[in-house]
This record gives structure tokens, sequence and C-alpha cells, in this order.
């Protein structure tokens, strides 16, 4: 009771804003595959390494966010970022992409 009687602003904030939604939970659901795998990824290699798997994992769930399935994403991406254009790279992105046929 006390730990949501010190919140109960926040707890209570869906019933001033419509807008917004009364759990989180499919915003957990997202992450969930990503918070679960955290502990191995103590052991990643290297700063560097794992900088590279955000980045990645980024990439993925923003292919899912817009409606894309990730492997055909990335097939499609990577085959074609060795001869993109540099000042076209934005169209790779996952809001942008539009898949290729000829790959």
């Amino acid at each position: 009771m006390n730990y949501s009687l010190k919140r109960w602003a926040a707890l209570t904030r869906y019933l001033d804003d419509g807008s917004i939604p009364i759990d989180n939970n499919p915003i957990e659901n997202l992450i969930r595959p990503w918070a679960l795998g955290r502990k191995n990824w103590l052991f990643a290699g290297s700063l560097r390494s794992v900088r590279r798997a955000a980045a990645v994992m980024s990439l993925i769930q923003s292919a899912k966010l817009n409606g894309h399935e990730p492997y055909a994403y990335l097939k499609d991406v990577l085959t074609r970022l060795p001869t993109q254009k540099a000042s076209a790279i934005n169209e790779l992105l996952p809001h942008n992409w539009n898949p290729t046929t000829d790959h």
C-alpha cells in the first residue's frame, strides 16, 4: 500500500490523459527477449562488440515496429549496402525501406 500511495500521481496519470495507456505491457513484451539475454551480453568481448550488437538489435526491433519481417529486411539491406550510394543510405532505414524484388 505504501508503494502505491507514494506513487499515486503516476499511477493515476492515465485518468487525466486518454492517450496514456493504463499499462506498459506492449512495451515490456517488445523488450523481454533483450532483457532475458542481457546476462549473456556481459561476455560480448569488448565495448565495440556490444555497440555493434546494440545497433543490430535496434535495426531488428525497428524493422518489426515498421511491419517488416526482420530476416527479409536484414538480408535485403545487407545485400544492397555495398552498392548503395552514401547520399541514399536513408532509403535503407526501416521506416523508409522498400524491399527489392531483384535480390
